[in-house]
């Protein structure tokens, strides 16, 4: 059973269902194991705290080696631009292991926790075109509106392909990493103790929290990061998987960070294929934020989300025991 479909209509499948005491037994009977096993395994909260403590003996494990090979890619030319892709596939690896361990603590799939789609391709292509399009017609707008100038080209020929691939990789890897930790693994377990949409708004504002200490962030800016976070969410309950979520993520980071250069999140890419600065009020341009950081974000986030209602509410509805069953250990 997927944690994401247990609230997403209001049912529930055999695993739901209450559990029958054993003759003379009080179904309201308190217990040690109680406290820490309800009906449908380890109880929400202790997963959150075993998983999160699996993450930190990664994190503190790996620290040293990770961060002297970082160290020497950043000081050898030929692999200094694939740094931050190094780092981002590290960091997918770490919650990949997590994620497997705490699978097999609950015999559970581990593509279970929102990676089990029979339409994985067509779901994750159809998200990196929707995040490239939306961030293009995000930047059209200001640009129209006189809120973003084009100062021109800033790289060409083979340059602009090698720092165009090693970027995307880069932001595939920070895509799947977030899309697998906040509405993977914790979305799914989180659900099973406070419902999906309670999950879905407490794991957006950690979403957001996490960039409230970027240089150059802003209120609009972390408002639009937690609206992102709840989009992705949208998407997972309808489809019941975060393919489209990792791709439209992927492709909005990417448009902003080398495509158009702007700032993402208050923070500057070296090695962009256009370069642009903001003019005028921040609350219009974005400023150092970037796009993400204008009040233009809210409409265009607004039609994906109406995008993303209308093409997959009737859909998801109908497939849902499908997907049940599909998520079932």
């Amino acid at each position: 059973m997927n944690g994401f479909d247990s609230q997403a209509e209001g049912t529930a499948d055999s695993e739901n269902v209450e559990r029958k005491p054993a003759l003379g037994a009080s179904s309201s009977q308190w217990t040690l194991r109680s406290s820490f096993v309800g009906p449908q395994g380890i109880r929400s909260g202790w997963s959150m705290l075993i998983f999160t403590a699996i993450l930190m003996v990664e994190v503190l494990a790996t620290r040293v080696p990770v961060n002297r090979l970082l160290h020497l890619m950043k000081r050898t030319p030929t692999l200094e631009a694939w740094s931050p892709a190094m780092a981002a596939s590290i960091l997918v690896l770490l919650v990949l292991v997590a994620t497997a361990i705490m699978a097999k603590i609950e015999g559970r799939p581990v593509l279970s926790y929102g990676f089990m789609d029979k339409r994985i391709l067509s779901r994750f292509v159809l998200g990196i075109a929707g995040g490239v399009t939306a961030l293009s017609a995000l930047v059209l707008a200001l640009k129209m509106s006189g809120w973003l100038i084009f100062d021109g080209r800033a790289l060409h020929g083979k340059s602009a392909w090698s720092y165009g691939l090693q970027w995307g990789i880069a932001f595939l890897f920070t895509a799947l990493f977030e899309e697998s930790l906040l509405r993977g693994y914790l979305q799914s377990t989180l659900t099973r103790g406070v419902g999906f949409w309670w999950a879905a708004v407490l794991l957006s504002l950690a979403f957001g929290a996490t960039h409230l200490f970027n240089h150059g962030e802003s209120p609009i800016g972390i408002f639009s990061v937690v609206g992102a976070g709840l989009l992705f969410c949208l998407s997972l309950w309808l489809t019941k998987s975060l393919y489209w979520a990792v791709g439209l993520h992927a492709g909005w980071d990417w448009s902003q960070s080398y495509l158009y250069g702007v700032p993402d999140s208050g923070q500057v890419a070296s090695g962009h294929l256009f370069a642009t600065h903001p003019s005028g009020g921040l609350i219009w341009s974005g400023g150092p934020t970037g796009p993400e950081g204008s009040l233009y974000v809210l409409p265009t986030m607004a039609i994906i989300a109406l995008g993303v209602w209308i093409a997959w509410s009737r859909s998801g509805r109908r497939n849902e025991p499908a997907a049940i069953l599909a998520t079932r250990p």
